[in-house]
């Protein structure tokens, strides 16, 4: 299945903040265990940036869990 990076990307930001919220997290609070910025965490939530491999990593640790969680999900189209 062919699919477009601005819909992986559109829904990672989904899964992301999903994610988070389950944690009962903030964006500050996610940023600060993350150590990336509040202003990054929430441009890549809204599908604004196409985020390296290394803040998906940083952002999974943050969540508390496996790297392949944070990027197995259904894609939905826009």
């Amino acid at each position: 299945m062919d699919i477009s990076e601005e819909i992986f990307i559109a829904n990672l930001g989904i899964h992301i903040r999903q994610l988070r919220e389950k944690k009962n997290m903030s964006q500050r609070d996610l940023a600060n265990d993350s150590n990336i910025t509040k202003s990054l965490i929430g441009r890549i939530e809204r599908a604004e940036v196409n985020t390296t491999v290394k803040s998906l990593i940083k952002i999974a640790n943050a969540l508390n869990i496996e790297f392949k969680e944070l990027i197995d999900f259904p894609l939905k189209e826009k």
